[in-house]
């Protein structure tokens, strides 16, 4: 999988593309099945980071890190800089549920969607792509998981706001 191609991700059926903020305004854009997701970084310019976030304290758990801490997990000539999952066997989590939560993460909320929350740090986070796969058949986590190593196959580390596999 190319991971720095919108095009790319297209053809491997990807759909979504929209900035963070269309979506927060209208959830019904999402679709309500189990999936993978992608969050994407597509400026030309080297990203800005802030030391405190817009992310919500989890669990009372301060959600940032420090500037040097993003630094190192920045990916470069790479536009994916988060690979998520929604659903599992079982579960009732769906693309929109899970993105739901993200978003009021991200929004400083105290849910559950701790991982990820680095893309918060990132100056103007609102800019950010969204993009998904629906996977009604599959199970999200095995696609995630085969995502992540092909990424760090290629990159040789995980996506920035990616902390463990």
């Amino acid at each position: 999988m190319d991971f720095n191609s919108v095009e790319s991700l297209k053809n491997e059926g990807f759909s979504g593309f929209s900035r963070m903020r269309k979506y927060l305004s209208d959830h019904t854009l999402i679709p309500s099945t189990r999936g993978v997701y992608m969050v994407l970084y597509t400026p030309k310019t080297p990203p800005q980071f802030l030391e405190k976030g817009s992310g919500g304290f989890f669990k009372g758990k301060d959600p940032n890190v420090s500037i040097a801490e993003l630094e190192n997990n920045w990916v470069d000539e790479t536009i994916v800089v988060y690979i998520g999952k929604a659903g599992k066997e079982g579960s009732s989590a769906t693309l929109k549920s899970r993105l739901a939560q993200y978003f009021q993460f991200g929004q400083g909320k105290d849910v559950g969607h701790y991982g990820g929350r680095l893309i918060w740090q990132l100056e103007n986070s609102n800019n950010l792509l969204f993009c998904w796969k629906e996977l009604p058949e599959q199970d999200p986590r095995e696609v995630e998981y085969g995502m992540l190593k092909e990424f760090i196959a290629k990159y040789g580390k995980l996506p920035f706001a990616n902390l463990e596999m």
